[in-house]
């Protein structure tokens, strides 16, 4: 018995999705995503990137929902770091949709990591960099931040003290988190949080945003 592999998004596809989030749809952007997600279907079955399997999904969740972000949060010509990057999702899509953009992807698998940096070769990305560390063990080579950004990292207290540190001293943190974090998350008081942004066609994803207290 054969297995067929998924069916690559058209282009037509993407834009229409992107649309549905009220996007603009750039064709440089939009080809930067197929390209994205053909890498990313052929190493996700030896490597687990992302538990997302149908193309269309991932075109939605991890490309629609991140450019919602982008346009949400200021991050032209600003310095970011993806913690736990993982498929390299929120900071690659972000430095797709934000060109200008330093991104640093902190992963700890070197599988993973290998990953990410096929893929900023493949697409050309420039001022983008893959650090295999765990984020803990990371200080003033990160430094100085603008953003420090993560998706179902878990563990926020720890990684909200690691971001809030004098070493880090990100000025802001953006995450993805579903609503059941929120009430742990706002007991944080080292940030000073904006009011939760709903995901679009979501009914539990949330987008948060914290600024540094001093």
């Amino acid at each position: 018995m054969t297995t067929t592999s998924p069916t690559l998004p058209s282009v037509a596809v993407i834009r229409r999705a992107l649309e549905e989030f009220k996007l603009p749809t750039y064709d440089d952007q939009v080809l930067q995503i197929q390209q994205y997600i053909s890498i990313l279907l052929t190493w996700n079955d030896k490597v687990n990137l992302t538990a997302i399997r149908d193309p269309l999904e991932i075109v939605y969740r991890h490309f629609c929902e991140t450019k919602f972000a982008g346009i949400s949060v200021p991050t032209e010509h600003r310095r970011l770091a993806d913690v736990g990057s993982g498929g390299g999702f929120p900071g690659l899509p972000l430095k797709i949709f934000r060109p200008s953009l330093q991104v640093s992807l902190v992963e700890s698998n070197l599988k993973r990591a290998t990953f990410l940096a096929e893929v900023i070769r493949e697409l050309g990305l420039t001022d983008t960099q893959v650090i295999v560390r765990c984020y803990e063990e990371l200080g003033e080579e990160l430094a100085p931040l603008d953003y420090v950004c993560t998706r179902a990292l878990g563990e926020y207290p720890k990684f909200l003290d690691w971001a809030h540190s004098d070493c880090i001293a990100a000025k802001q943190v953006v995450l993805w988190i579903g609503a059941n974090d929120l009430p742990e998350i706002k007991k944080i008081l080292t940030w000073d949080w904006q009011e939760p942004i709903a995901v679009p066609n979501s009914l539990r994803r949330l987008l948060l945003v914290g600024t540094r207290k001093a």
